[in-house]
């Protein structure tokens, strides 16, 4: 068998695999479904904040020494953190897309950037790293010096920040400091230039030589979705670009075929323009999900939410429909799942993961930006959360989607 036919074959298995995983890790769903327009904590599941990729490298050494959240850096080995992006492997498995380390260019040089893959257990609610893949560039694609003379790319280089996955095995990542699209093997290993949004260019973009910034720092691409068909990508900018209505975002159009920008761009209307996206993913080929959230953690967090966001603009004003379709700081938990109360809050300054199990049941997980983040508990490091939310509403998933 062709290696392209034995990819499509394995990624087809995977919506079963991970369904079977759902469905067998916890009490069927019954008479406490959520109610139209609300939804349910179904599973929980976490990775604790001190977990370290074994035989790696030391992390953390531009942090200080001074502790943070009770972890004092620097660290012997890379930490399993940051999850900003989450794909299904066919073995009930996920890869999940670690960002550019600890929170900015500086100090994130000693950070290797990687696709981690983990299993989670949502019996006893533990997460397994099973491995990963880091992401490199032996092929000298980057055309400005890159941190590492191997060429292993750091949290300096770029900040991924989204994943889609091709049939042919390949991914495309969304990157905050271009923004760029970058287009790996299923080694990790770049196989073409990195690709610039026309016209917009982040603080950090290095080509922008004397021309202003029109973007704020870190606020490219958090979020990536690709259509059913996967032969379209869209990138959705998390910032607003100067110029345009306040909290309005762009959504562009990428040609997987061409490898170009078509032109095409839809907008994206926040709720407040203090907020931010965090994840999306396509449910057809009108219809995409988005996560967006406030800037806040623990208590102080008040918004982070669920959209159904629609192409087609139907009401004419100019931005894209949205629907809420889920609360993450308001979830029911009539069973009590994890140990947590009635309602349950998913309440992360960061929440950047977003996958579709089935029309009514999406996979959630946090970027827990270690050691800085606390918001579960107060002074102490986040772990990697990963939820199962069962909606109350039911999607009109293309079944390609799932698979």
């Amino acid at each position: 068998m062709r290696r392209s036919s034995l990819v499509k074959t394995k990624l087809s298995a995977s919506a079963a695999a991970v369904a079977l995983v759902i469905a067998t890790a916890g009490p069927a769903y019954g008479g406490d479904e959520p109610a139209p327009g609300e939804a349910q904590l179904h599973q929980f599941a976490k990775l604790p904040a001190q977990t370290f990729v074994p035989g790696s490298e030391p992390s953390g050494s531009r942090l200080g020494t001074a502790p943070i959240n009770g972890i004092t850096p620097p660290f012997a080995n890379q930490p399993v953190q940051g999850f900003s992006g989450v794909l299904r492997n066919a073995d009930g498995s996920f890869e999940m897309l670690s960002d550019n380390g600890y929170g900015n260019k500086a100090n994130s040089a000693d950070f290797i950037l990687r696709i981690q893959r983990v299993k989670p257990n949502f019996h006893t609610g533990a997460v397994d790293v099973v491995g990963g893949i880091n992401l490199t560039d032996p092929n000298n694609h980057v055309p400005f010096p890159l941190t590492r003379p191997d060429r292993v790319l750091s949290g300096f280089d770029f900040d991924p920040e989204s994943i889609v996955r091709l049939p042919d095995g390949t991914y495309w990542i969304g990157d905050e400091f271009g923004p760029f699209l970058l287009h790996f093997d299923c080694a990790g290993r770049l196989l073409s230039p990195p690709v610039s949004l026309p016209g917009v260019f982040s603080p950090e973009n290095p080509f922008r030589g004397t021309t202003p910034a029109n973007l704020g720092g870190s606020k490219g691409f958090e979020s990536i979705a690709i259509s059913p068909d996967r032969r379209t990508l869209y990138p959705l900018l998390e910032g607003v670009v100067a110029g345009d209505p306040a909290g309005s975002l762009r959504l562009n159009e990428f040609s997987v075929q061409s490898g170009a920008y078509t032109g095409r761009t839809w907008r994206y209307q926040l709720e407040n323009p203090a907020y931010a996206v965090a994840d999306a993913v396509m449910v057809n080929q009108r219809q995409i999900l988005v996560i967006e959230r406030d800037n806040n953690q623990g208590d102080a967090a008040l918004f982070k939410k669920i959209y159904l966001a629609d192409l087609r603009d139907r009401d004419g004003n100019g931005a894209m429909d949205k629907t809420e379709v889920a609360d993450l700081l308001n979830l029911a938990n009539p069973r009590g799942v994890g140990g947590f109360g009635d309602p349950f809050r998913f309440p992360f300054f960061t929440i950047e993961s977003l996958l579709i199990l089935d029309n009514r049941t999406l996979l959630i997980a946090n970027d827990n930006n270690f050691p800085l983040s606390a918001g579960r508990t107060p002074g102490k490091p986040d772990d990697n959360e990963m939820i199962a939310v069962r909606l109350g509403t039911t999607l009109d998933v293309d079944h390609r989607v799932l698979h």
